[in-house]
């Protein structure tokens, strides 16, 4: 629930609240394998689909050899602006206002590697083909895809048929496409090991606790608000739910997302 796929947007403010979190969870661990594909090779040029106000930038830019240019890419001209401002100064920086389920390979051209954010479960499988299908020859790391599962503690008896609501919301059909949501990695991966790249794939969760109740609030309030909007029925019993949850000063929340580097076919 944080990037842009080619219908849905999201407020600068909710990006801006969960970039730290977002920063601890994504996967460092796939940096290392990416840096040596990449090898010494000059000049890289980075795009970033669904960008958001910069925040995956931010994260692995200083993770990157340099010198690097990141061309990002946002439907929103607000957070497209503010994304290019706030890259690090040691990278160059453009943006391209632009549907990014539209990319072809040939946009792709002299791309060292492709990067996207809680973009992948807002695509639907045709979609996420032609994504691929445009990466073939060019390593890509996706980060943060919902997964479909969030713990609680401690527990509470709705817990279970929030997640499966949410989970359902998230696979819904919104004009005719149908969302991947948590079925997204797996897809990506197939897809990938189809043509050939050796896939990497790596637990990203949230661990949210007492130092995050402002990212706690906004998400569960939008957690549960989604389960609703997929069964009505559980409306009666939802204020209720966020009163005990809300009011609990020692509640901790994991919420799982799955990170995947594909390096193309013949990378180690």
């Amino acid at each position: 629930m944080s990037a842009m796929s080619n219908r849905t947007t999201y407020p600068a403010e909710w990006l801006s609240l969960r970039e730290d979190a977002d920063a601890a969870a994504r996967s460092a661990g796939l940096v290392e394998p990416l840096r040596a594909y990449l090898g010494d090779r000059p000049g890289l040029i980075i795009r970033d689909l669904g960008c958001g106000i910069g925040s995956m930038g931010r994260w692995l830019a200083g993770r990157l050899p340099g010198p690097q240019h990141w061309i990002l890419h946002d439907r929103d001209p607000g957070l497209l602006s503010r994304a290019v401002a706030g890259l690090p100064r040691t990278v160059t920086v453009t943006g391209e206002l632009q549907d990014i389920t539209r990319l072809r390979a040939t946009d792709l051209s002299g791309t060292s590697l492709v990067t996207a954010s809680a973009l992948l479960d807002l695509l639907t499988a045709d979609e996420m083909a032609e994504l691929v299908g445009a990466c073939a020859t060019i390593p890509v790391l996706f980060t943060l895809s919902v997964v479909g599962r969030v713990e609680f503690e401690p527990a509470d008896a709705l817990d279970g048929e929030l997640v499966k609501a949410f989970n359902a919301h998230q696979r819904r059909t919104v004009e005719r496409r149908r969302l991947l949501g948590p079925d997204a990695v797996d897809t990506a991966a197939e897809l990938f090991r189809r043509q050939g790249a050796t896939v990497h794939r790596r637990p990203s969760p949230w661990r949210l606790g007492a130092g995050d109740a402002a990212l706690i609030t906004e998400w569960l309030r939008g957690w549960v608000a989604a389960a609703v909007d997929q069964r009505p029925g559980l409306a009666e019993h939802a204020e209720a739910y966020l009163g005990r949850r809300l009011g609990d000063s020692g509640l901790r929340v994991v919420v799982h997302h799955e990170d995947l580097l594909a390096l193309p076919a013949g990378a180690p």
